[in-house]
């Protein structure tokens, strides 16, 4: 899923505000992870994800594995943290 400039920028002001829902820690990027991940990308569409100081993996790599996983798109990679964005059937965010 690739999206544009705009988008990109409408997405990262939406989650400037959120708070991490997904935490990847020692165990790094295991099925329950995704599971998680799933579940909390189809409630909200757009969620931040934060590793932790036990994971090994860079946080761009982390950040494209989930990704790819859970068949959603990067908005965003600061710190520790990232922001995955993923449409769901009810369409809670509109884009300008």
């Amino acid at each position: 899923m690739e999206l544009t400039g705009k988008q990109v920028r409408h997405l990262r002001a939406l989650g400037h505000h959120l708070k991490p829902v997904v935490m990847i820690g020692k165990n790094e990027i295991n099925e329950e992870v995704v599971r998680s991940t799933e579940a909390a990308l189809e409630a909200h569409e757009l969620i931040k994800v934060k590793l932790q100081e036990g994971c090994d993996l860079d946080r761009r790599e982390a950040a494209d594995i989930l990704s790819e996983k859970t068949d959603s798109a990067i908005a965003q990679i600061l710190g520790k943290t990232f922001l995955l964005y993923r449409p769901s059937d009810k369409r809670r965010i509109e884009f300008p």
